[in-house]
């Protein structure tokens, strides 16, 4: 397992790019370039999910880093299925915006800000996994590794019980009763929005087919028929510019307020599985607490460790949590105002684009009628 070095990383994080993806059957292949620090040069590698996977759980699985239990990682999306992109319904269910655009294109802007969001993290920029990453040729999702102590299905079964478990800190309390509001408000606002996206996207199909069938009544042969004639002609053009209008609006809202929503769902539930770890840990700690209590005087001494163990684990978690949830606020608000102007200008644009040619149209049926 690689370890923390103590040394950042020697790369632009903000420089880190996905250029490009391939796929060879159920495998997509992402390129990745960054550039190192205070120089030109520049890196480029080639990683698959599993490479990504196995970087996560490096990130994940570190045992020499104090506190790494109250860092709130930066969450990874979910596996990709190539084979499955001719039946966009079952894709969209597990992907949701991340499985639209043209060639995985919202899903390589997902990897690139989780890649991003990893360079910049103070703690888990200086694990060695990262650098090699980012800089070797060679793949390393191959080396397998056991599974990191954060291992969300062993969790399930044994920690389900500690979930409720009502904490000892008012902070902590009112955080995870906060976490537990919005992590269901982002899912069920990103749900919404990406019902409204595909219905757009329905939208700008059905046009284009009026459009077709418009222009296939446009007759040539019949003198009789002229007017009737232009007047389909420019219907036609009228509905493919409507097409052409809902596929761009569609398209602005992937690429912003959708790729924004689906990140901020992703990291509340990241929030929420560190506030978790950090509940269980104050779950062992009373156990351990009471144990000493009950335990009969040649084995206090040895409890009385555990004891110390435990409260020492647990204050240092919740010490590094208060700070990750501190700078997760802060940067959360910044990256969501971030997507939401960047939505706000794509669609203005967009508006004011279609607004001229929508004249122009206009402009036309007035010649139309006058003749």
């Amino acid at each position: 397992m690689d370890s923390n070095e103590g040394s950042s990383l020697n790369l632009s994080a903000s420089s880190i790019r996905i250029t490009d993806v391939t796929q060879d059957g159920d495998t997509l292949t992402f390129a990745i370039t960054s550039q190192k620090l205070g120089s030109s040069d520049g890196v480029c590698v080639f990683r698959t999910f599993e490479d990504f996977d196995w970087l996560h759980q490096n990130l994940c699985g570190q045992e020499d880093v104090p506190g790494l239990q109250g860092i709130i990682f930066p969450p990874l999306p979910a596996k990709p299925t190539p084979s499955q992109t001719h039946a966009q319904s079952k894709a969209v269910k597990q992907l949701g915006f991340l499985a639209m655009g043209n060639n995985w294109k919202i899903y390589c802007q997902a990897l690139e800000l989780y890649l991003q969001q990893v360079a910049a993290h103070t703690t888990l920029n200086k694990n060695k996994a990262l650098d090699n990453f980012l800089t070797n040729a060679e793949s390393p999702g191959k080396q397998r590794m056991r599974k990191g102590i954060f291992n969300r299905l062993s969790q399930a079964v044994e920690e389900m019980r500690k979930e409720n478990h009502r904490d000892v800190d008012e902070f902590f309390q009112n955080k995870r009763d906060r976490n537990a509001n919005l992590t269901a408000l982002y899912k069920g606002t990103t749900e919404r929005f990406l019902e409204v996206v595909l219905a757009k996207q329905r939208l700008a199909v059905d046009c284009g087919h009026f459009s077709t069938s418009l222009y296939l009544c446009v007759s040539q042969d019949d003198p009789a028929a002229v007017a009737f004639s232009k007047i389909c002609l420019k219907l036609s053009e009228i509905f493919e510019t409507v097409k052409n209008n809902f596929e761009i609006v569609a398209d602005n809202d992937l690429s912003t307020l959708g790729l924004g929503l689906d990140l901020e769902t992703r990291y509340q539930e990241a929030e929420k599985e560190m506030l978790f770890r950090r509940t269980c840990r104050l779950v062992e700690l009373e156990s351990a607490s009471r144990s000493t209590e009950k335990a009969k005087p040649n084995r206090r001494a040895a409890m009385e460790e555990v004891k110390k163990a435990a409260e020492k684990e647990f204050d240092l978690v919740s010490s590094v949590a208060k700070e990750e949830i501190q700078r997760f606020h802060g940067s959360r608000v910044g990256v969501l105002r971030s997507f939401l102007i960047g939505w706000c200008e794509k669609q203005l644009s967009t508006a004011k684009q279609s607004s001229a040619l929508f004249s122009q149209h206009l402009e036309a049926c007035r010649e139309l009628s006058e003749d």
